[in-house]
């Protein structure tokens, strides 16, 4: 069965009353070599147990299914397990989970479904939940090594900026503190049915197995980030103030003890200077 032929689509979706979702940000690959470059770029082999979000009608789930010792694929739209069960038929080692991975105890899913095995997630993420997805992977510290996605690639960019440039926001930040990111490659409009109006790319998070930088705490620390992006037009000391309730004065005191200039914009700070910067106003409250 050829899940990346139009027409078998289309036979699918009406042999199993199936209509694409606006709601679930439903766009299926039809280009037959991205699924295959993906499976290969994420590394995985018989060694690993691999969790996939929003497999749509399998056509990435076969190639991981060929690759990985087992594949568990949560999927949100009650919809599509039926399909799924005539696409994947011929694949034991695959299991669909119907649900919101965003609601999931991931942490037991991982647990009862891949003891023994190493663990990664690889998946075409619906674009309108990509960071939130992304977020509940890399803050729940779940025993994963690597994630390997295809995202917006406005998302991409953003994802995997460094900290310190123009290009960086606020997930840039918590993303840097567990994983090493990078840009693998992009895909073209041309590539899903139906084309989405935008260009998308593969990105790999690689977790790091200790942050890079040691605030006092992070949850502070990632306060401080969010503060001062919340305001991004405003210099970080102005908008951090604001978006904490803390005077002026206090702010600009803990920016000049990190050695960050009063007129730094948000996106111009490292990690470490917002670690500083936190650890300092942890200090001063």
């Amino acid at each position: 069965m050829n899940l990346t032929d139009i027409s078998t689509i289309k036979t699918l979706c009406a042999a199993h009353g199936f209509s694409l979702s606006k709601e679930f940000g439903q766009n299926f690959i039809v280009n037959p070599g991205i699924c295959p470059k993906i499976a290969e770029a994420a590394g995985i082999d018989e060694h690993f147990g691999v969790l996939e979000v929003g497999p749509g009608m399998g056509v990435l789930t076969k190639e991981l299914a060929r690759r990985a010792k087992k594949v568990v694929a949560v999927e949100v739209d009650k919809r599509l397990p039926p399909l799924l069960a005539e696409t994947l038929a011929e694949y034991e080692n695959v299991t669909v989970v119907e649900g919101d991975v965003l609601k999931v105890d991931l942490a037991a899913l991982i647990r009862d479904e891949f003891p023994g095995l190493r663990v990664a997630v690889c998946a075409n993420l619906p674009y309108y939940i990509t960071s939130p997805i992304v977020m509940k992977l890399l803050e729940e510290r779940l025993p994963i090594e690597h994630i390997t996605v295809m995202v917006q690639k406005e998302a991409a960019d953003r994802l995997s900026a460094a900290p310190g440039t123009r290009a960086a926001g606020a997930v840039t930040y918590a993303v840097h503190y567990y994983a090493a990111p990078r840009t693998l490659f992009t895909v073209q409009p041309g590539s899903f049915y139906p084309p989405p109006k935008v260009t998308s790319a593969v990105i790999q998070l690689r977790l790091h197995e200790a942050p890079p930088v040691t605030p006092r705490s992070a949850e502070a620390m990632f306060r401080v980030i969010r503060a001062a992006f919340s305001q991004r037009r405003k210099t970080a000391a102005n908008a951090a103030s604001a978006g904490l309730h803390l005077p002026k004065e206090a702010v600009a005191e803990a920016l000049a003890a990190a050695g960050v200039p009063p007129t730094a914009r948000p996106e111009q700070l490292t990690l470490q200077n917002y670690a500083d910067v936190s650890d300092a106003l942890f200090a001063f409250r």
